[in-house]
């Protein structure tokens, strides 16, 4: 059975922005850009069933279309790096999308993510760069952004075993409702559960 994930897709003029990150750091091994993506929830190994089960979770999802910017870039493991990112400028929206599909998740009985959420796109992973090498390649572009983009939907991906970073196939896609239309915003969502503010 594939590994499954939920995540959102990146378009064109994103990852053409990307893609111009590539390279400038010997040791590290980068995603090929049509695998560009921003993981939401990673579902893992399972039974066909449990991943129907999900599929039809997150086909009852309502939520509005919204807008993500990439921003900035950084690593991941402190003394020594194991991959470079791309960061996501959070929203509301997202934060609500992404809690939303982890509570689905649980109540379908598959383990709390770990980690704490932490939107991005990776770009590389690093097996033999060194951490000096990682600290030089990050501050000639922290100054990364790119425009606003929308997101008008969210995929569940399947990746094969394999050392990591692809290649992805789109399973299934949940499309998002237009802004005007009747699904919740996040500014409702956080009445529905605070109540006024």
């Amino acid at each position: 059975m594939p590994r499954l994930f939920a995540a959102l897709e990146l378009p064109r003029d994103a990852t053409l922005s990307l893609s111009l990150l590539r390279g400038g750091l010997p040791g590290a091994r980068w995603i090929d850009v049509e695998n560009y993506h921003i993981t939401l929830r990673f579902i893992g190994d399972v039974s066909g069933p449990t991943a129907d089960e999900v599929v039809n979770a997150f086909d009852r999802i309502r939520r509005k279309e919204f807008q993500l910017r990439l921003q900035g870039i950084g690593s991941f493991g402190s003394k020594k790096p194991h991959s470079i990112w791309a960061g996501v400028t959070p929203t509301a929206e997202l934060m609500a999308l992404q809690g939303e599909m982890e509570r689905i998740c649980q109540r379908l009985g598959l383990p709390p993510d770990p980690r704490k959420f932490k939107p991005h796109v990776t770009l590389a992973r690093l097996k033999t760069a060194r951490a000096g090498d990682a600290v030089r390649y990050l501050e000639g572009r922290g100054d990364f952004v790119t425009m606003p983009f929308a997101v008008d939907r969210f995929v569940l991906m399947s990746s094969r075993e394999s050392v990591g970073g692809g290649p992805y196939v789109v399973e299934e896609s949940f499309p998002l409702e237009p802004v005007g239309a009747g699904a919740r915003s996040a500014a409702e969502d956080v009445r529905a559960y605070y109540g006024p503010l």
